[in-house]
């Protein structure tokens, strides 16, 4: 192999004491592309033919071995004559000679895979090993569920080596990444090593070379009843659970078919997961999240300020658990708050959160004692003068935060950011109030914040481009999916749930009623139902935001104003559209309530009907899907995936379904065009099309395009 400066070599060679490297390098994580696979191939059969090799040690550049295949690649057939990963690990498989891995930085998906089929595992401590291919809708596809189960269970050996199938059924199926001595106690490496892995590899190859250890060579026993229960835990397969029960299904083969056999059967299950819905859903939210980082108009040489300190105003429910999650980022954080009841339930939220993590093996307890420190309850604004940037999260009033934000622009430094965690309310007019609008943010965390990985940044028209990159590198600090949106009520994820909620409060007027809306949409897979959430929220927040909220042209349902107007709030009153028993979540029927809802339909004039799951279905989704093109064609939402993106990690959109934009994609969005026509002229004029929902429907085009992205890999 030559390697030139236009084209550097996928795979570098280097020969030391006897022993060939192999250095995997394709900048950024090695992504296991064709060229890469091809490229190892060749070197590997060079090494093998090669007799001053004594054995081989296959590594990593860049600081890591390999962070999978790409993933572009197997999206497309193949290019004729291509040779990919399953072939260049049937290389190693084949040789004579002795293999080492020598991992440093992440092995994950296919270079975890190469890694098993090496006779030696070795990797520095900081390293990660991990088949996180069910998080796409896949399962590994290279062998990792033949060879894995059987590495497993003959480094488990109790009880025939179940107890190591099981921990390579968990690993699989959870797809967490392990880090290198977990890896080690498992089963998975042979040494963990402290300082360079390559030189500790080049002495383990030499120490082993003649010898080999293929995993290939090991059987093991799966017994029906491990199977049957492994299924039994997984969701069903049309409800998300479609490549966990293959992945089963090829570990079960792994344990009762020669091991080309095996290998035969996951192959043709991997390539019947890539062609499913799961799948093109899951891989679409994955391009969708790798999207997020890129921000239209925001120049490249824009450096985001360092938030070393941070505040929060309010120590309610949100704002401590705003303040956990800076926290977790280990960012010292400051809550003010002058109520003194508040600040002790937030303090002992603070403890007890911790503790229960600690409790559960999550932290140790220096560290649960550590983040419970970083964060300090005082009761001033000149207390929190030099924070870099305090986030808000008072009660939901515009004049209430314009004299919150008011008085933080007199107390802080000049160039510390000011932002909202407002959910619905204008940003410009709360920046309005201050003489710093340039550095006013909507930071739009969801309850509770410390466990939601949704964060809406919010701009402002007077937003700088460093405060927006500032917001957007905290967000990955805070380990947050940062979706930006444009400043509109309720921006893009409440927006939409306007209009979903608008819709299923039209249904039960109609003829449906709560407890059979919640159950269509729980089998549509959303975790509860609309009515659920109502409660869970609380009905008092719901009729508040309603009287903020720009009047509707169309009937606006007074049930929730009749009900809060009784005194029932949802869980936290023990009553609300449901009842619900001291202790208990669980929703009871209340007959009462609808008792209510039939006599708004009477007062309404509106005759009651039989209303069928899939209209219910579909009257709530395409709402969604319709209220997403408007904020897309508005230019409120950047692209369709930042769309499913809040929507599935904000309001728990069934993944498997994609978001309500891919929804609408493989729905087709002329038929979803088509049904809302006639929803116009059959349940009312509310149903008006979005503009570039018509416009993508008559073009016969799509929303959400994937893009192809550079080192995708898995």
């Amino acid at each position: 192999m030559v390697e030139t400066e236009a084209r550097p070599a996928l795979v570098r060679e280097e020969t030391r004491d006897g022993v060939r490297i192999l250095t995997l390098a394709n900048p950024p994580v090695n992504a296991l592309s064709f060229a890469t696979a091809s490229a190892l191939i060749d070197a590997v059969t060079a090494a093998e033919g090669d007799d001053a090799v004594r054995a081989i040690v296959i590594a990593g550049a860049n600081g890591t071995f390999s962070g999978g295949a790409d993933i572009n690649e197997f999206l497309a057939p193949p290019p004729p004559g291509s040779r990919n990963l399953r072939d260049a690990i049937a290389t190693i498989e084949k040789a004579k000679k002795t293999f080492v891995a020598a991992i440093d930085g992440n092995a994950l998906g296919g270079g975890c895979e190469i890694a098993l089929a090496c006779d030696y595992r070795l990797a520095n401590s900081a390293s990660r090993l991990g088949l996180p291919e069910i998080k796409l809708g896949l399962l590994p596809g290279a062998g990792g569920t033949q060879r894995l189960p059987r590495l497993l269970a003959s480094r488990n050996p109790a009880n025939h080596g179940m107890a190591g199938v099981q921990m390579a059924l968990d690993f699989m199926l959870k797809g967490e990444l392990k880090p290198a001595k977990a890896a080690k106690a498992m089963g998975l490496l042979d040494e963990v090593v402290e300082g360079d892995v390559v030189a500790r590899a080049v002495e383990v190859a030499n120490e082993k070379a003649g010898t080999k250890d293929r995993v290939s060579a090991k059987s093991f026993v799966v017994l029906p009843f491990m199977t049957a229960m492994a299924h039994g835990m997984v969701p069903p397969e049309d409800k998300g659970g479609f490549a966990a029960h293959k992945l089963i299904d090829a570990v079960e083969a792994a344990s009762v078919m020669d091991f080309p056999f095996g290998l035969a059967r996951e192959y043709r299950l991997f390539d019947e997961l890539v062609v499913s819905p799961q799948a093109q859903s899951a891989i679409h939210l994955f391009f969708a999240e790798r999207e997020l980082a890129k921000i239209p108009g925001l120049p490249d040489d824009i450096a985001p300020q360092k938030i070393a300190k941070a505040a929060v105003v309010g120590a309610g429910t949100m704002g401590t658990g705003i303040a956990m999650v800076f926290a977790n980022a280990k960012i010292p954080v400051q809550v003010i708050d002058v109520n003194p009841e508040q600040v002790e339930r937030g303090k002992k939220a603070v403890a007890d959160t911790y503790a229960a993590q600690a409790k559960k093996g999550r932290m140790t307890a220096d560290e649960a004692a550590a983040r419970t420190a970083s964060v300090q309850f005082v009761g001033d604004y000149a207390s929190i003068a030099d924070v870099d940037l305090v986030v808000e999260a008072v009660f939901e009033s515009m004049d209430v935060k314009k004299q919150v934000f008011a008085a933080l622009d007199k107390a802080l430094k000049p160039d510390a950011i000011l932002a909202s965690n407002t959910s619905t309310l204008d940003i410009d007019a709360i920046a309005a109030s201050t003489s710093r609008a340039n550095e006013v943010v909507g930071l739009h965390f969801f309850a509770p914040a410390n466990i939601m990985q949704l964060l809406e940044i919010v701009r402002g028209q007077a937003t700088s481009p460093q405060t927006l990159a500032t917001s957007a590198a905290l967000a990955k600090a805070l380990k947050k999916k940062g979706v930006i949106s444009g400043n509109a009520f309720g921006f893009i994820g409440n927006r939409m749930l306007f209009d979903y909620a608008r819709e299923a409060m039209y249904l039960i007027e109609e003829g449906a009623l709560p407890k059979q809306v919640d159950a269509a949409i729980r089998d549509f897979g959303f975790p509860m139902g609309p009515f659920q959430m109502f409660d869970l929220s609380g009905l008092d927040v719901f009729y508040k935001i309603g009287l903020e909220a720009p009047k509707s042209p169309y009937r606006e349902s007074k049930i929730i104003t009749k009900l809060y107007e009784q005194g029932r709030y949802g869980q936290k009153t023990g009553c609300g559209i449901y009842d619900y028993v001291a202790g208990s979540r669980e929703p009871a029927v209340n007959l009462g309530v609808e008792q209510l809802i039939e006599a708004e339909s009477k007062e309404l004039g509106i005759t009651r009907r039989h209303i069928s799951d899939d209209e219910i279905v579909k009257r709530c989704m395409y709402a969604l899907i319709n209220q997403g093109a408007e904020l897309l064609g508005s230019g409120i939402a950047l692209r369709p995936g930042d769309v499913d993106i809040v929507w599935i990690y904000g309001y728990g959109f069934p993944w498997f379904h994609g978001g309500p934009m891919w929804y609408a994609d493989t729905l087709g969005v002329k038929n979803v065009y088509d049904a809302i026509l006639e929803y116009q002229k059959t349940v009312g004029p509310h149903w008006q099309p979005a503009p570039l929902l018509e416009s993508v429907a008559k073009s016969g085009g799509t929303f959400a395009p994937r893009p192809k992205l550079e080192a995708a890999a898995v």
